[in-house]
C-alpha cells in the first residue's frame, strides 16, 4: 500500500507530495496513523539547508502524535504502561543512540552519541517513514514510545510540540526556584513553554521579550505577568522597565528562546549578579556577537548554561506535569494553522513569516 508524505526534496527546493511504500514491520516495531505532525523553526532551516548532515529527500516532522495500526511484540510504552491498538501516542524523535560511548555513559548526555539519528531531520526518505509528514509513522525497535496521558488530546501535545520539551528542559536546566524572577527572550513556541513552566515552578514573576503582539497575547494565558514587543521598544527602553521591577538587580533567570544572537547580549547585560542564564534558542548557527567576559560574566558572577535539544526524561516529566496541569499549561492555543500534507509548503511559509505561531500538519485533510 502506498502512503502519501510531504517531501523536500532538497534545499530550497518546494515541497511536493510522494508516495512511499508502507513498511514491513521488524519485531519490536511499530506502525502508527499521523494524528498530527508540528511545523516549527527547525523545519524552516531544514527547508533552507541550515543544518548539517541532513540526507534530502527529506521526510520532515520530528514531533509528532500517531494511532497505534499495527504493532509487532510491542506490548507497553518506555514507562511501562500498557498498549493497545488505537491508542494515541508520541514518541522522542532522538533514536539509535549507542548507550556505550563516553557521552552515554560517563558525561550522562545521550544527545551528544556520535551514532544520534533524528525522525524528520538525519532520516532521509530512503530510509523509509521516519517522519510525521506522512500518512503513517514507521516507529523502529528501540524507539521510546509513551502513550498520551488520560484526559489529554493530541492538541495538547502538539500544540507546544518540540517547543513543549525543549522550553521544559530549559525550565529544568535553569533550576527555577521558588519565588525568583524569570525574564524570557523570545515570543515562539520554546519561549511560550517555557514561561508556562517557569511560572509552574514557582516563580514570583514572569516577563517576556518578544514579538508579534499576537504572541505577546498568547503569553498572557501561559503564565507571562508582563511583556515587551521588541518591534516597538528599545534594548534600553526594556532595560530600564526590568530594572525598576527588581530593584535596579534585573532577573533572577534569563531563559534565551529567540536564535537570534543579539538576544545573548542583552539578556547578559540584564542578568542580576549570580543570575542563571540558559540559552535555548540557538539550535542552529546563526552567527556571532562580541561579548565581554568582564561586565557581563565574570564580575557578575553569572551562570551560562547551554540546552541543546531534549533528552527522554524531559519528555516524560514533561508530559505528566501536562496530564496533572493541563489548566495551567494551554498549548493547544498556541495552533495557529492546519494543513493537509498538500498544504505543508504553505505552512513552512506561514511559519517562516511569522503568520502562526504553531503550525500542525494533519493528513486527514489532504
Amino acid at each position: 500500500m502506498a502512503v502519501r508524505a510531504a517531501v523536500i526534496p532538497a534545499p530550497g527546493e518546494p515541497v511536493e507530495i510522494r508516495e512511499l511504500p508502507d513498511p514491513v514491520l521488524e519485531e519490536g516495531s511499530v506502525l502508527l496513523e499521523t494524528v498530527a505532525s508540528e511545523v516549527c523553526g527547525t523545519d524552516v532551516h531544514l527547508f533552507h539547508g541550515r543544518l548539517e548532515g541532513v540526507p534530502y529527500p527529506l521526510l520532515p516532522g520530528h514531533v509528532s502524535v500517531g494511532r497505534i495500526l499495527e504493532s509487532r511484540g510491542v506490548r507497553a510504552d518506555a514507562l511501562g504502561e500498557p498498549l493497545e491498538e488505537g491508542d494515541v501516542v508520541t514518541f522522542l524523535d532522538v533514536h539509535e543512540v549507542c548507550h556505550a560511548c563516553w557521552h552515554c555513559l560517563v558525561g550522562r548526555q545521550p544527545n551528544r552519541c556520535p551514532s544520534r539519528r533524528v525522525y524528520g531531520i538525519t532520516y532521509g526518505v530512503e530510509d523509509g517513514l521516519l517522519g510525521g509528514w506522512a500518512e503513517r509513522i514507521h516507529l523502529r525497535p528501540g524507539v521510546r514510545i509513551l502513550k498520551v496521558p488520560e484526559g489529554l488530546e493530541a492538541d495538547d501535545v502538539i500544540g507546544g510540540g518540540c517547543g513543549l520539551f525543549t522550553g521544559f528542559a530549559t525550565v529544568d536546566r535553569a533550576e527555577v526556584r521558588l519565588g525568583e524572577t524569570v525574564l524570557v527572550q523570545g515570543a515562539g513556541p520554546v519561549g511560550l513553554s517555557a514561561a508556562a513552566f517557569a511560572a509552574l515552578s514557582g516563580a514570583a514573576r514572569v516577563w517576556m521579550f518578544g514579538a508579534p503582539e499576537d504572541r505577546l497575547t498568547l503569553a498572557v494565558g501561559m503564565g507571562v505577568d508582563e511583556s515587551w514587543d521588541i518591534r516597538k521598544t528599545t534594548p534600553a527602553e526594556r532595560a530600564a522597565a526590568i530594572r525598576e521591577r527588581t530593584g535596579g538587580r534585573g532577573p533572577d533567570v534569563v531563559l534565551e528562546a529567540t536564535g537570534a544572537p543579539a538576544a545573548v547580549g542583552e539578556g547578559l547585560d540584564l542578568i542580576r549578579d549570580g543570575g542563571r542564564y540558559v540559552v535555548a534558542g540557538h539550535y542552529t548557527d546563526a552567527g556571532e556577537i562580541p561579548l565581554n567576559p568582564h561586565t557581563q560574566m565574570n564580575r557578575k558572577h553569572v551562570e551560562l548554561r547551554g540546552q541543546w535539544g531534549t533528552d527522554f526524561h524531559h519528555l516524560a516529566r514533561a508530559l505528566a506535569v501536562l496530564g496533572r496541569h493541563r489548566a495551567h499549561l494551554p498549548f493547544r492555543r498556541i495552533i495557529g494553522g492546519r494543513y493537509g500534507l498538500s498544504r505543508a509548503g504553505e505552512a513552512l511559509a506561514d511559519v517562516e513569516a511569522e503568520q502562526v505561531t504553531k503550525a500542525v500538519v494533519d493528513p486527514s485533510l489532504g
